[in-house]
């Protein structure tokens, strides 16, 4: 690396030429700065999902970036208090925190999504209580739209630890409803006998609105898109993302195995039915945006509808 090289150019080099998974770098002590003083690494938030791959495959080889993994449902708190520069944020966490949405890449689907599932022992416009995955915001959010519009039902919503199977009055098999994402739907799926009704919440809201979905966009805190670290940040996930668009199939090769996944399975869900790009002015994905966060504003779901900031 040249000594005092740009950041956005120390960062878009690779350290290796191998596909391989060395361990992530350290975050630095305080943000953008090393004990030394010199610029610290970029620290960019993030969910190791199959659904995530084409988004951060490849970032942990280039020099200046550090990954933080973490649950969905945490990467807001981590960007808001200042632990990571940029995040994989659920969607809805802009709204309610105030985030800015950079046009670099987000998570989204125009129909079926596979992952974001509804699961009901009972016909779903019966649904009286759904118990929701944890990891999502987003998700709890959307089920509560799509039950309202499609069947004018509000029912109670109760965060759920799937991989647990714990609820807030604790130890819970499988409730009656049941809201699922991840790759856990695929890989440790609930048993289809227990749930004769299901509905995939990508495809139900495209019924509804006639409009892809997005679910989680990457973000930075409120006015800090130019700063060099964002600049940077923006750079190598625009980038990554662009890459691996070229490359889905290797991807597909070399990582659905180790997370469960069959192949071919892995291959339609990546390449057929999710969704990469950013939320930019006069995008289906940004109409949609709007029109989620309008629908959760009507809904109670949000304390305050504010303009939505995106960095174009």
């Amino acid at each position: 690396m040249t000594p005092g090289a740009p950041p956005v150019e120390r960062a878009l080099r690779y350290h290796s030429s191998r596909m391989t998974h060395p361990p992530t770098t350290a975050a630095a002590t305080h943000p953008g700065e090393t004990p030394a003083g010199e610029p610290g690494p970029v620290r960019i938030g993030c969910v190791r999902y199959l659904n995530t791959l084409p988004l951060i495959e490849g970032l942990e080889k280039l020099a200046d970036v550090s990954l933080a993994p973490a649950p969905p449902c945490r990467l807001a708190g981590m960007l808001a208090s200042g632990e990571v520069d940029v995040a994989l944020v659920s969607l809805i966490d802009a709204q309610r925190h105030g985030f800015t949405i950079l046009p670099v890449g987000a998570i989204g689907c125009d129909g079926p999504t596979m992952t974001v599932r509804l699961y009901s022992a009972e016909p779903i416009e019966n649904i009286t209580r759904v118990h929701a995955d944890a990891e999502s915001h987003t998700a709890a959010a959307l089920v509560r739209i799509v039950l309202f519009l499609a069947h004018g039902v509000r029912p109670e919503v109760v965060e759920f630890d799937v991989r647990e199977r714990m609820a807030d009055a604790g130890p819970l098999e499988w409730p009656d409803a049941l809201l699922m994402i991840g790759d856990k739907v695929v890989t440790d799926s609930p048993p289809a006998i227990r749930y004769p009704h299901q509905l995939d919440l990508g495809e139900a809201w495209k019924k509804l609105t006639g409009l892809p979905f997005v679910y989680a966009a990457w973000m930075c805190r409120a006015g800090e898109q130019d700063t060099p670290s964002v600049r940077t940040a923006r750079v190598v996930l625009d980038r990554a993302r662009r890459h691996n668009a070229t490359r889905a199939d290797w991807v597909v090769t070399r990582r659905a195995a180790s997370r469960n996944w069959p192949a071919d399975l892995a291959r339609e869900y990546l390449n057929d039915l999710l969704r990469y790009d950013p939320p930019t002015a006069g995008s289906r994905q940004r109409r949609a945006v709007e029109r989620f966060f309008d629908e959760a504003a009507a809904l109670g779901l949000l304390d305050q509808r504010s303009p939505t900031r995106y960095a174009d």
